[in-house]
């Protein structure tokens, strides 16, 4: 009757009657696959991060420190600190005796010396100061410790604009002696009195 054909006596996962599933199934279309973010794509998506340098807790510097790049310093700096377009965060653990000149400057820890900074200074509730700050704008939080005198420096655009009315108000005035009385312009500044001296 039948005969057993070779074909039956192989395993079923290598029978060829079964179909082939394509590659891509439809789980695949179903499910997007997200990508997860590398340490290098987070560090170049924070620009902040990017080009700031970071000096520990260990280090001391004894002299002149000066940069082009932003600074974190938590070490022991005794001499200078010129860092006069990027911003200087100095730690928890810092402790500087240095004259500071930066952008921004962001205290956490201890400085002995007088700071000059074009933008912002920020003495934060565990920092000790002990010196001079020249700075456009303060901001010292509760608890700080600060012993010196704060010079608050206007922007240059704030000056300009004052000049001319003080060279106004010197315009401004002008006296008629001809007749005995003086009379006075009101020009924007202008200070004088309207009364006649005799």
């Amino acid at each position: 009757m039948w005969k057993p054909r070779p074909e039956d006596n192989k395993p079923m996962s290598a029978n060829p009657t079964q179909p082939v599933q394509p590659a891509s199934q439809p789980a695949a279309v179903t499910a997007p696959s997200i990508p997860t973010p590398s340490k290098e794509t987070s560090k170049a998506s924070d620009p902040y991060r990017a080009d700031v340098g970071h000096i520990g807790k260990s280090v001391q510097i004894r002299g002149e420190l000066s940069g082009s790049e932003d600074l974190y310093l938590d070490g022991e700096v005794d001499g200078n600190i010129d860092l006069r377009d990027h911003s200087l965060i100095i730690g928890p653990n810092g402790k500087i005796k240095a004259g500071i000149s930066a952008r921004d400057l962001v205290v956490h820890g201890k400085v002995e010396g007088n700071i000059t900074a074009t933008g912002k200074v920020e003495l934060r509730k565990s920092c000790t100061l002990m010196g001079d700050v020249k700075t456009g704008r303060i901001v010292i939080e509760d608890g700080a410790f600060f012993k010196g005198a704060i010079d608050i420096q206007e922007k240059e655009t704030k000056q300009e604009a004052r000049k001319p009315v003080a060279s106004a108000s010197s315009a401004g005035m002008s006296s008629s002696s001809g007749s005995g009385v003086s009379s006075y312009s009101a020009a924007a500044g202008a200070q004088g009195s309207f009364l006649e001296s005799k």
